[in-house]
């Protein structure tokens, strides 16, 4: 199967910044959808960000909306998520997630679309 992880969180004061990466175990050419979620203690998996394959196409939640940025470098197999001007409700455990196949933009924000998951990197952000 297809493995994904996830690496570069850590705790950070509030404004600061952090990115994010996910290395795929196969080849980025043929996961035609990524995406980033997070979820916190007692609540449902949020979603954050998802691009296209060729990563012209990008997608975000309104709550992070102008201040994180999704991309992708299919060479490097690696999907990214520049977070910027961080604050203590970004906190989260981070999880990656991908999709061989397109999924409709109207669906991009829900967790039951995506087919591969890595377990997830946490940030946490100090006040």
């Amino acid at each position: 199967q297809v493995q994904l992880v996830e690496s570069g969180g850590g705790l950070v004061q509030v404004g600061g910044s952090l990115r994010l990466s996910c290395l795929t175990s196969e080849s980025a050419y043929s996961l035609a959808t990524m995406g980033w979620f997070r979820q916190t203690p007692g609540r449902e998996r949020e979603f954050v960000a998802a691009i296209r394959s060729t990563g012209s196409n990008t997608f975000y939640d309104n709550s992070v909306k102008g201040r994180f940025t999704i991309s992708r470098d299919n060479a490097k197999n690696t999907m990214y998520l520049q977070m910027n001007n961080l604050t203590p409700e970004d906190t989260a455990t981070y999880y990656c997630a991908a999709k061989g196949g397109r999924i409709i933009q109207s669906a991009l924000s829900s967790p039951t679309q995506y087919s591969y998951w890595g377990q997830g990197t946490q940030v946490t952000v100090s006040s």
